[in-house]
């Protein structure tokens, strides 16, 4: 073989003579090596000489081409005759150099790598380097993949930087081959595999299992618990035997818990959980534990209108009605009487173990005051009281701490009818009156105040005569007439016809209330206890007075003179009443009513 010869390349490099088989063999590689020359495709480089800032690079191609030496890193590892797999980017720039990228090359050979190895639907794993707007950048195999911010977690994320750094498994949502774009999603991979593992954990569940779960949410109806990859729901019914306002008094979010598996519903892959199943329940032996009639002592824990109930002890309260607080009392909101908190004495009255219901009562802790009324209170004795309270029947008057009796408004006056109480009494009066009935079942005293007086229709008879003149006082004033006070409770009547000589349209237009008249008796009925009057008699001579027919016009028997015993209706402070409101008839089917 001859001698090779040197001789000098373009570049200022030594090349090295060949022989003649030499430069056949290398103009063949050379044709070979120029069918691989397409732009954008990888071809192999040795490095020709390692300058300051960049490589000069031998591809095989009629000119050599210069890659930064940004793109190699460490530049202190790279020397003439090493071999790199660079990217062609162009035959040849302004200078007629090559155009190469190591990087690109890398980055190619990446992402080509990742089509081969990955497919959409696909996991890998991938870290976390950075946060982005809208998610986050995953290094994938040497390649940048985006990562969503909703598809993070599978709850919301609201620190992304805490993600950054760390390695997860994804799933590969979508590849984009001409962007060299690929879309990862974490949470999507999450669901499955919970849902695969809800479903195992679905067939392994038991009715009346023990289970390890954790407080996930807590809401004003319950508790939601994660029993490592399924949620079910501890009602708040079933969190304790006793009373409790909201879930968070017993549990805190976060906190392991210990249930028991209640129902399962496997299709909708609902789950019910009990916390109280895990202790004996107290209503078992209820009945032995809280006999009836036995005397306790408890809290009260809730108040409400009607009651307030006491707990007895954890989980086993009872209701005390308001009826049951005090026997004399009247009590209209256990409120009024009781806090939350207090402890009261109590006796037990039902028990109703189906329903969980226990009646108890306070009173009953102390003697009652009803037991010897009748002893104390006989009837036809004379009582004497403070009137304490009015309605619209009556007036209620103390007779003793706890003890009321009762004046009807019919028995107030035997002479007037009373509309109500207050025309006759003021609070705090101090009455005497007499006892009409007693009935201790009902805790009532029903007393009288007219049967402790005289009846003056008893001497009506002896001090008034028909014809009689008297004199008296206005009261009331009614549109068929006028009442006139004559004296000693006794009232009369005059009908408009017997008011004036001349025609009487409306008696105000005659008389006034307060207004002193004199009138002669026309009539007097002591069976109905009626008087009625006449004004114009009153001015006819003694000798000369006869009753005519007009001057008992309204005041004949079944027509109303004066009922003196309950005649004065709602009128009561009107100017004026309907006649019809006085007929017998009319007033004995209101009394029904």
């Amino acid at each position: 073989m001859q001698k090779q010869k040197k001789r000098a390349g373009r570049s200022g490099v030594a090349h090295v003579e060949m022989t003649e088989a030499e430069r056949e063999a290398a103009s063949r590689m050379y044709d070979e090596t120029l069918r691989d020359f397409v732009e954008g495709s990888i071809v192999q480089g040795k490095v020709l000489e390692v300058r300051s800032s960049e490589i000069l690079m031998d591809i095989g191609y009629k000119s050599e081409g210069v890659i930064s030496a940004q793109e190699f890193g460490d530049m202190t590892a790279v020397k003439p005759g090493d071999v790199f797999s660079v990217l062609l980017e162009g035959a040849e720039d302004d200078d007629g150099m090559v155009v190469l990228s190591k990087r690109k090359a890398e980055q190619k050979q990446k992402w080509d790598n990742v089509l081969e190895s990955f497919k959409e639907g696909g996991t890998t794993m991938g870290r976390v380097t950075a946060r982005v707007k809208g998610g986050l950048i995953v290094d994938v195999a040497g390649v940048e993949a985006f990562l969503p911010g909703s598809q993070i977690d599978i709850s919301p994320v609201h620190d992304p930087d805490g993600f950054v750094g760390n390695m997860y498994e994804f799933k590969i949502l979508k590849i984009n081959p001409e962007r060299h774009n690929i879309v990862l999603s974490r949470r999507e991979l999450l669901e499955e595999r919970r849902r695969d593992k809800k479903r195992e954990l679905l067939s392994e569940l038991k009715v009346g299992q023990i289970r390890k779960g954790t407080i996930k949410n807590i809401t004003d109806f319950g508790v939601f618990v994660d029993l490592d990859g399924l949620d079910g729901l501890l009602h708040i019914t079933d969190m304790s035997w006793g009373r409790i306002n909201h879930p968070s008094e017993m549990v805190a979010s976060g906190q392991p818990i210990e249930v028991v598996i209640l129902d399962i519903n496997t299709e909708k892959e609902r789950v019910s959980l009990g916390l109280k199943q895990r202790t004996p329940n107290p209503w078992d032996n209820i009945e032995s534990k809280f006999p009836v009639g036995s005397r306790l002592r408890g809290k009260v824990v809730n108040l409400v209108p009607y009651g307030a109930f006491v707990e007895l002890e954890q989980g086993v309260e009872g209701l005390v009605h308001v009826s049951e607080i005090s026997w004399t009392k009247r009590i209209a909101r256990a409120s009024d009487v009781l806090t939350v908190g207090q402890e009261v004495d109590v006796v037990v009255l039902t028990i109703n173990k189906a329903d969980q219901k226990i009646a108890l009562g306070m009173r009953q802790t102390e003697e009652n005051p009803w037991d010897g009324v009748r002893e104390r209170y006989p009837i036809g004795a004379r009582v004497h009281g403070k009137v304490r309270n009015f309605t619209s029947y009556g007036a209620f008057v103390e007779l003793e701490e706890g003890i009321d009796g009762m004046i009807h408004v019919s028995d107030m006056s035997w002479t007037r009818k009373i509309n109500h109480p207050s025309e006759v009494l003021k609070k705090s009066d101090d009455v005497e009156a007499v006892v009409l009935e007693v009935s201790p079942e009902n805790q009532r005293i029903s007393l009288g105040l007219k049967q402790a007086q005289e009846d003056p229709w008893s001497s009506i008879a002896a001090r008034y005569k028909v014809g009689q003149l008297v004199q008296g006082k206005v009261t009331k004033l009614a549109s068929f007439g006028a009442f006139i006070d004559m004296g000693e409770g006794v009232d009369g009547l005059v009908h408009i016809s017997q008011i004036s000589d001349d025609r009487v349209e409306k008696v105000r237009d005659v008389l006034k209330v307060g207004q002193d008249v004199s009138a002669r008796v026309v009539r007097i009925d002591p069976v109905e206890r009626k008087i009625g009057l006449s004004i114009k008699a009153a001015n006819v001579a003694d000798e000369d007075f006869v009753v005519k027919d007009e001057m008992l016009e309204g005041l004949r028997p079944g027509e109303d003179l004066v009922d003196l015993a309950g005649a004065f209706d709602a009128a009561f402070g009107a100017s004026e009443q309907k006649e019809e409101d006085w007929h017998p008839g009319a007033r004995k089917s209101k009394d029904k009513e």
